[in-house]
């Protein structure tokens, strides 16, 4: 990676470039090695791989060269020195938990956050005697107020799912850094192709690659960047225990999708520009929420944290949850799936869905209203997505 750096290559470059390390065989295309283990020169060899006087592989539960290649070139394109791919991003989540915390620790968290990574924290790591305080994401004394001297982790989305509130990753890194706590930022909804945290002062960045890495809904997986320390020690440790591994078909996968991020990203923001406005004059949505619009509270600041505004675009619609469904039933071409970072537009009702988990009590908390709509925009003609939801919204 520090190779790449120094000849100055842009970020597309780089997401065509990177980590791929060519064969005898000259290939052209990144290989797929789909092997287990691999085999030694000799029992000296063996072993030193082993101890790890010796770089090079040994098993694929943690090392694969294909897998490899994903690594290399994510951590290049986010600015960092390590990245540790896993099967998908709730064990990239789960990966860094149990890699830098032990019983005894605290977790301070947004509480806007994907409803699985709540239950993950509260039902799970709660019984290895890792608590968790939840406070508003944008809310930056409420962050420091609820540090205490157990406390080593700070976690957060920006932009939040589903409501797409922006936190200032600068100012939640300087208080992190002021109380000895890491500050992990979960990136898969910008990618680094619209937000860089490390560079914002993030400690580690984690993705689900399912989304936007890939860009096409194929594969499963999950990625944790940052330094070598931290990720390449501490993390990596858990991946080769434990072995949430990520496969080299997926990896490869995952390749193909970081050629055309940034073309994909800008695509996909420009369409979600585009159907924010349109929603916010309709006049059966009651509010829209979408960091591109002038209404949203964080709009300057996302304007200068990331370099476009993204894809996803959440609306209220009046009627509650009955409107929702109606309208979701009556559209006809987007795809009624929780999923998000594909190339076709999906819709959910998230508190029945992806937050549907939460207590009535924490959707409340977390904003998320019975009449809330989230959309991911994806690359079809802005003019079909908007003619598929006004049958939607005529409906009602």
């Amino acid at each position: 990676m520090e190779e790449h750096k120094e000849q100055g290559w842009g970020f597309s470059t780089q997401a065509i470039r990177v980590g791929h390390h060519r064969t005898p065989e000259g290939e052209h295309g990144e290989p797929i090695f789909p092997t287990s283990s691999f085999v030694f020169s000799s029992a000296a060899e063996a072993a030193a791989r082993f101890s790890g006087d010796q770089p090079g592989n040994i098993y694929a539960r943690f090392t694969n060269p294909t897998v490899r290649n994903f690594e290399e070139r994510l951590a290049a394109l986010e600015g960092g020195e390590r990245c540790v791919a896993t099967a998908s991003g709730m064990s990239a989540i789960m990966a860094t938990c149990i890699g830098l915390l032990q019983s005894g620790d605290h977790i301070v968290s947004s509480r806007s956050i994907f409803g699985t990574t709540t239950i993950l924290f509260n039902k799970y790591l709660s019984r290895f005697g890792i608590e968790t305080s939840f406070v508003d994401l944008t809310d930056l004394a409420a962050w420091e107020a609820a540090i205490c001297s157990e406390t080593k982790l700070l976690f957060l989305e920006t932009p939040s799912n589903p409501l797409t509130d922006v936190a200032d990753i600068a100012k939640l890194s300087e208080l992190a850094h002021a109380h000895d706590c890491l500050l992990v930022v979960d990136n898969c909804l910008c990618t680094p192709a619209l937000q860089r945290p490390l560079s914002l002062g993030a400690d580690i960045v984690v993705h689900s690659a399912t989304k936007y890495l890939d860009g096409q809904g194929r594969c499963i997986g999950g990625a944790v960047v940052g330094s070598h320390e931290v990720v390449g020690e501490a993390v990596f440790g858990v991946l080769r225990t434990t072995g949430p591994t990520m496969s080299p078909f997926n990896a490869w996968v995952f390749l193909k999708g970081l050629e055309t991020l940034d073309l994909r990203m800008q695509a996909h923001s420009r369409n979600a520009q585009q159907l924010a406005e349109w929603l916010e004059q309709h006049p059966q949505v009651e509010r829209v929420h979408f960091p591109g619009l002038t209404s949203h509270p964080q709009h300057l600041l996302a304007m200068n944290q990331q370099c476009a505004p993204g894809s996803i675009v959440s609306f209220s619609v009046k009627g509650g949850q009955l409107a929702a469904w109606t309208l979701v039933d009556a559209t006809r071409m987007l795809s009624i799936t929780a999923n998000l970072g594909d190339t076709k537009t999906t819709i959910t009702h998230p508190a029945t869905t992806t937050h549907g988990r939460l207590t009535p009590e924490e959707l409340s908390r977390s904003g998320i209203g019975s009449g809330l709509l989230r959309i991911a925009v994806g690359l079809e003609s802005i003019e079909d997505i908007q003619t598929d939801l006004a049958c939607g919204l005529d409906s009602l």
